[in-house]
């Protein structure tokens, strides 16, 4: 038995740390949480249960790399939703394009303004 017990949070990096605040804030409606003084600029968000999401404004190694069109066949982050309808309802609304999921889930991807793959699954 592993003595890993959870994820605590996920880091991703962002290239115009406005722009992934405006997204992550305005159409996820992700509440921003303390962040320690680091050597770079970033934002922290508050996922409950003690787990975050970490936005570091610092170089991509991957930048110019070719991405896959589904997000499901890249690195992704996947993270809960009570109501799925709700989500694509903001993406729409902020012109986000998203593919459903592949395996008849409920849940759907979409990238961020920087091309991170973020899964949603509907948690009910």
């Amino acid at each position: 038995m592993s003595d890993i017990s959870g994820l605590l949070h996920a880091g991703l990096l962002v290239d115009d740390l406005d722009r992934a605040r405006r997204f992550y804030e305005t159409v996820l409606g992700l509440a921003s949480c303390p962040r320690p003084a680091l050597p770079y600029p970033g934002a922290w968000y508050d996922l409950g249960s003690g787990r975050q999401l970490h936005l570091m404004n610092l170089p991509n190694p991957d930048a110019g790399a070719t991405r896959p069109e589904h997000g499901g066949r890249d690195r992704h982050i996947a993270l809960g939703v009570r109501a799925m309808a709700v989500l694509q309802a903001r993406l729409d609304a902020a012109g986000v394009a998203y593919t459903v999921s592949r395996s008849g889930r409920a849940a759907l991807f979409c990238r961020d303004p920087d091309g991170n793959t973020l899964e949603f699954v509907e948690t009910a």
